[in-house]
Formats: structure tokens, sequence, C-alpha cells
């Protein structure tokens, strides 16, 4: 098997992809010759087999990694930054080849979705590439006799392991923080979509990076995933995915106690109250759950709609849905709602519809697959809307993971509250209001990690991103961010004789 493919993606591009581990600057083969296909979900087709790595070629890509862990620590914060500005550089330059790999390998429709990840990749990049020499600790002198002060300092060697729904921007977000600080990283692709990643490995390539101090591994989570979070001379791991599987990392990590960072699953609730603006809430309520198919862990997946505009908000909602995301091919550039990332996921999805209908919710819209001929092959599922689900439903406590919204009526704010926190998750929440005294006292007394008030989704790469309870553990971007990348040392001065 060559490690490199000449295709011609279907928007016209061609592009030469790599298909091997990227380890210490090359793609090399996996150590067992061990592979996996990546499937196009628009088709249900193999697009292209890659080698997928085991517990050997994790050992490998670690002893690389420790050999260039000092110099790159010692590098100066201005060349780390130089280097992640260049990888901006790269992949802005290849805006439209890494978009349309995220079209093809993950079903993200391209125009409407694939190309604002990598925009924001490249943000991301630049942001933490501007932090790279500004990593500093600070003196701390109570008596003039003793001078102590801090110095903060990287990890080491970092694993990263990262999931199939944000492919490109998932890795930014761990891997942009954790060079900046002066670590090196070893990245574990989803095997549902690996590649994307491995052609910014050429980009990688591209920016003279030193060898081993970024890699990347196409895996298993069972597998590749445990080897890289069980690893003693990996000394911080972060993940992002379910939170059934963030246990186990965390499990794993407990073998030499390394730091970890998890960002696990979410039921984010957004309460729409009698006074909020109703167009406003369709709108965002719409983009917070029918975006990237729903497979986004911060999904507005629970609508709580106050009774005196219930059956208005969900009949104003089914409109706006039907208007502005339309399902289609993911090359389209109308098409806004793609298919579901796999057969195991669309089966998750439709099971989960029919949980629905069987508890007794009301179907508003959709509650299908979408088999119009030129999506009939393909993991494409109806945008889904539920109306008057109860607390104790299935649809309305478990992550289901797709563009499926369970929608519940309420009567007061004590009401309400007590339904957005009655999950295991504490992810996202949106609060739709025109009092915003009730609106900071709600975001106060919900149980999460993020709230939005009178918006649902809107990220920023400055803000810091994670959640509370079952939702995981530490932040991603921003400040925030950074600092879970470095540790404080404290170094103590004796000035004088003070014994």
């Amino acid at each position: 098997m060559s490690l490199t493919k000449d295709i011609t993606l279907p928007d016209g591009l061609k592009i030469s992809l790599p298909t091997g581990l990227f380890i210490n600057n090359e793609f090399i083969e996996s150590k067992s010759g061990k592979t996996i296909d990546s499937i196009n979900p628009s088709t249900g087709e193999v697009n292209a087999t890659v080698y997928c790595a085991e517990e050997a070629d994790v050992d490998l890509a670690v002893d690389y990694a420790k050999k260039v862990a000092t110099s790159w620590r010692d590098t100066t914060g201005v060349e780390r930054g130089e280097y992640l500005n260049k990888l901006a550089d790269l992949m802005a330059e290849d805006r439209e080849i890494l978009g349309s790999l995220e079209a093809w390998d993950g079903g993200k429709t391209k125009a409407t979705n694939a190309v604002y990840d990598v925009d924001e990749c490249v943000s991301v990049l630049r942001y933490y590439a501007g932090w790279a020499d500004k990593i500093h600790g600070s003196v701390i002198q109570n008596d003039p006799k003793k001078l102590a002060y801090t110095i903060h300092e990287p990890y080491g060697v970092c694993g990263h392991i990262i999931p199939w729904n944000y492919p490109l921007l998932m890795a930014i977000w761990a891997i942009a923080p954790a060079l900046a600080a002066g670590n090196v990283s070893i990245l574990k692709t989803s095997e549902i979509t690996p590649l994307s990643m491995l052609y910014v490995g050429l980009l990688v390539q591209k920016a003279k990076f030193p060898p081993g101090t970024f890699q990347i591994l196409s895996g298993e989570g069972k597998v590749c995933g445990n080897a890289l979070a069980s690893h003693v001379d990996v000394q911080k791991i972060s993940f992002t995915g379910s939170t059934a599987t963030g246990r186990l990392i965390q499990k794993a990590a407990s073998a030499n106690l390394k730091a970890v960072t998890l960002e696990c699953g979410g039921k984010s609730p957004i309460i729409i109250r009698a006074d909020a603006d109703i167009e406003q809430a369709v709108k965002w309520t719409a983009m917070g759950i029918f975006f990237n198919q729903g497979q986004v862990c911060t999904s507005n997946s629970r609508c709580y709609i106050h009774a005196d505009v219930y059956e208005d908000f969900l009949q104003k909602l089914k409109e706006h849905v039907l208007e502005a995301y339309p399902q289609g091919p993911v090359y389209e550039d109308k098409s806004v709602v793609g298919p579901q990332v796999s057969q195991m996921q669309f089966d998750k999805i439709l099971g989960y519809i029919d949980i629905g209908k069987k508890e007794g919710a009301r179907v508003v819209m959709g509650g299908e697959r979408n088999t119009e001929a030129d999506l009939a092959k393909g993991f494409f599922i109806k945008p889904t809307v539920f109306a008057d689900c109860k607390p104790e439903m299935r649809i309305i406590n478990e992550e289901i993971f797709g563009p499926v919204l369970a929608c519940s009526k309420f009567s007061s704010d004590e009401e309400v509250l007590k339904f957005a926190n009655q999950t295991e998750y504490g992810l996202g929440a949106a609060i739709f209001t025109k009092d915003i005294a009730v609106a900071h006292n709600m975001a106060r007394n919900i149980e999460s990690g993020m709230i939005w008030i009178n918006s649902s989704n809107d990220s920023d790469l400055h803000v810091p991103f994670g959640g509370v309870k079952g939702s995981g553990v530490g932040r991603q971007l921003g400040q925030y961010g950074l600092e879970h990348y470095t540790q404080a040392k404290a170094i103590h001065v004796n000035l004088g004789t003070r014994l």
C-alpha cells in the first residue's frame, strides 16, 4: 500500500492524500500493517484506506516526542509563535482543500459549514501564537530577607484524543495551546474521520516543525487511545468525546497520575421565557440543534418553552427550519444539513427517534430518514422536532448527538430551572428573555460550564470552553485553555541568614 493516494475530490480538487501515520515528520506504515477504511457519509462507500496505529506505534511516537521535548521547551516563545503562524498561513492557503476533505470524509456541508472550521483553526493558531512569548510567572516577596518567584513550565509530552465531529477544529484547539506553552504533542484522530488531519501533516512538514514536535496517529480508541492515555511517558492527556469514554480515559490516565482535560457529552437546555423575542429565539434554537447535523457537544437538544408561547414557538420553529435548513448533497452551496457521520451514528439516532415516538412524544417535523433520490444512499436524517416531552423520557435525558430537538412546556422559572439541571450533563445552556436580571440569576443557578443569554452556541476562541458534572474537567480556549498546558514551579531564594 502506497503512503499517498492521488485523488480527485467531488468538487474537482486534485490532491495527494497521505495514508500513513505521521511520526517524526514522516508518513510511515503501522508496525502491524493494520488499516482502517474512511467511509463517505453521503454514499456509504469507501473514500480511502489509511494505516491504523496500535500500541507499538504509540510507543514509537512517544520515543520521538521525548527526544525533542527539551529542545522545544527551550525554544523561545517568539520562535514557537512563528511556527504556529506558519501553520496558520498554510492552512489558510489550503482552505478549499481542507474544507473539501471535511465534507467528503465527515459529511459536513462544504460551503455552509466545513470551510468555516478551517477559518477558525487559522484564528486559534494565530491567537495562541500571540500567547507563546507571554507565558510567565510572578515574584512573591513578603519578607525582605526572602525572595520567591514562580515559573510556568510545560508538562512535556502531551497526548490529545479528538472526536469525529470536528476533526480539524478539535485538533487545533488542543495542539495550539500545548505547542505554544512549550509542550510536544501526539494527536490521535478518530478512526471515522482521519483524512483532513493527515493532510495537515503535510503542512506541518512544510512549516518545518522540528521532527517529533507534532505527530498524528489514526487509530481506534480502545487500542491506540488507551495506549496514549495510559502511557507513563505522557505527562498530560486531553480528550474530547463521550462521557462514557471520558471516564475510561480518566481511569487510564491514573497509571502515572497524568494531568487530564476532559470535554465530554452534553444535553444542553435552551429556555424560552414568555417575554423572549420569539423570532430571535427561533433562529438561535434551530442553529443550535441543526448545525452540523446536531453533531455538536453543546447542541441545545432540550428546549423548554413557556406555556404562554408554546404552540406559537413550535409553529414558527417548524416554518423556519423548513425554509432555512435545507438538506442536500454536501457540495451544493445551498445545502445546510448533511448526513450523519457513519452508519453506526445513523442507526443510533433513528433508534432514539423510535424511542421518542414510543414514549409518546409528538412529532412536529421530521422523525425519519431522508429517502430523496440523491440522498437515499447516504446517512441522511431529516431535522426532527419532538413536542410534549416529559421529564422522565430518554430523549430528554440521554445524549442523542443528532438533529433531534426534544421540546417541553414550563410554567415558572423555578420549574424550568429544575428541568434544566435534571441531567448528568453540564456543558452548555441558553436563556431567551428580555429581563436581564432574570437572565443573570438563571445563569448563576444553571449547572453548566457555559451559558448563552439571547444566543446559543456562538462560542468564541477568546472565552473558556468546558463543562461541569458529567460534561468534563478543565477548560479549552482563551487564556484558561493555555493555563491547562503549564504547571507552576515555585523557587525560594534566601536573601539573608534567616535561620
